[in-house]
């Protein structure tokens, strides 16, 4: 398994869901990230990871910390197959200032096997977590992390628009995140080859020039 989240390390997001579609597994309109969800650090390139799924309470206070909770965070990222990245869903009030994760915390993470983080609110310490090499999704990123509990480690999660079960293959780069299906997934390297060379071979053919309404018309109409 090692050897294709290295390969998905070297491919862009788009084209990892065009490759999903033809596997035939899901609607093409399933469990990828919609516009809300940002990449904060492009320069990183794209992300491949399995994910440690979360749920925080950050502002509201509808029940008290418990340390051993906080723990298996921790525990589950260190247990987990690596690359590991951190899924956190919002559960509290006042989504619009919750703040996540920072420098800190993010060292914790990275220091027992996480390599991005991706979040359906904000985070902080900007500027330090890029110092980090870390690769993280959010909504934005807000000052204070209030109250922050950890509620509840490895559930079923959803983050604008994307189901993320403990374990599930997580692709992302500057361009979204999408979950990706353990269904023919050793066909998947395949299929990204043939949406890379159909593309090639159409772009080169337009841009060689003379491409005309005819042969738009003789490829997407068989005529």
């Amino acid at each position: 398994m090692n050897d294709i989240i290295s390969f998905l390390q070297t491919i862009d997001t788009p084209t990892v869901c065009n490759a999903i579609e033809l596997l035939d597994v899901r609607p093409g309109s399933e469990n990828f990230t919609s516009s809300k969800i940002k990449c904060l650090y492009p320069e990183l390139g794209p992300m491949a990871g399995y994910a440690v799924t979360v749920q925080i309470e950050t502002v509201t206070k509808m029940e008290p910390r418990d340390p051993e909770i906080t723990m298996s965070l921790y525990e589950a990222v260190e247990a987990s197959p690596k690359p590991v990245v951190v899924v956190i869903q919002e559960i509290g009030g006042h989504r619009e200032f919750a703040s996540h994760t920072g420098d800190v915390m993010t060292t914790l993470l990275q220091n027992f096997g996480a390599i991005g983080l991706v979040t359906d609110c904000n985070v902080r310490d900007f500027n330090e977590v890029r110092q980090l090499g870390f690769h993280t999704f959010a909504v934005g990123t807000s000052p204070s992390h209030v109250y922050c509990r950890i509620a509840k480690v490895g559930m079923p999660v959803q983050v604008h628009g994307m189901t993320v079960r403990q374990g599930d293959i997580i692709h992302g780069d500057i361009n979204g995140l999408v979950q990706v299906p353990f269904e023919k997934l050793d066909e998947l390297p395949e299929k990204i080859a043939k949406v890379r060379h159909d593309e090639k071979e159409f772009m080169d053919r337009i841009r060689a020039g003379g491409f005309t309404l005819d042969d738009l018309r003789a490829r997407l109409l068989g005529k």
